[in-house]
């Protein structure tokens, strides 16, 4: 995914009210940016951060820039929680992801569950439907490893309850995971901050969804899905499973 215009340099002032961040642009000039990231940016919202933002030429946007980049440890991050699921529509195109090749169309919000929309169903005449949800990632708190996610994420847990449902009836279901960050080789779900959805991950790919993480290359000029990375799954002990009624 190529940025339609050159990212405009700068350095981060503030972050707030969730989708808004002030940033100061090399030329001199402050703007307020659109921050396309309900969550909580844990390390990516410190002031001093060097930053990117977007132009939009559209005379109608309140605020035309978006927040897109931070280099955080000495790396590239992705902020714009949009861009997962473009990303993964071009992987799909290219057949990028060897786990999910061979479907003749990949349709995009398509309804499922309780009133939800799965970011992609992947059709062909000889298999099984897939439904595959993509969740942005761009947590990284000590050594290489990602976490996910990095608040209390309900909204997530439910769509991991879904995608159990169309296992258990006999379709396919897989949960990607896209690291927007150059400086990560595995992924974890995040047990302190949302030990919920930590166990419902593990469960989920217990009762037979399948768990994807895919690292990305970033740059000022594209941000595009690179490699797999393994996903280090948190087993529950028998203990846990039977006081919890999942054994």
């Amino acid at each position: 995914m190529e940025f339609p215009t050159p990212l405009v340099p700068g350095v981060l002032i503030q972050r707030y009210k969730r989708f808004l961040a002030d940033i100061a642009l090399d030329d001199g000039t402050q703007v307020t940016a659109h921050c396309p990231n309900p969550g909580a940016m844990l390390g990516l919202n410190t002031p001093g951060l060097r930053a990117w933002v977007s132009r939009s030429p559209d005379p109608k946007r309140k605020l035309p820039h978006t927040l897109e980049l931070v280099e955080a440890d000495g790396g590239l991050v992705g902020i714009n929680t949009m861009h997962p699921n473009r990303l993964v529509a071009e992987a799909l195109a290219a057949d990028h992801f060897p786990e999910l090749t061979g479907y003749a169309t990949h349709r995009r919000e398509v309804k499922y569950g309780a009133n939800s929309r799965v970011d992609f169903l992947l059709q062909a005449s000889d298999r099984a439907p897939c439904w595959l949800e993509v969740k942005n990632c761009h947590l990284r708190r000590s050594g290489t490893l990602a976490e996910f996610p990095d608040c209390v994420a309900a909204r997530s847990l439910k769509h991991l309850k879904e995608l159990t449902a169309k296992v258990e009836s006999g379709e396919r279901a897989v949960m990607l995971f896209v690291i927007q960050r150059t400086d990560c080789d595995a992924f974890s779900a995040c047990h302190d901050l949302d030990p919920a959805y930590a166990r419902g991950l593990t469960d989920a790919a217990a009762r037979g969804v399948e768990v994807l993480a895919y690292a990305c290359e970033i740059s000022p000029d594209a941000v595009r899905i690179a490699h797999p990375v393994p996903w280090t799954g948190h087993q529950l002990s028998l203990v846990e499973r039977r006081s919890s009624g999942r054994d």
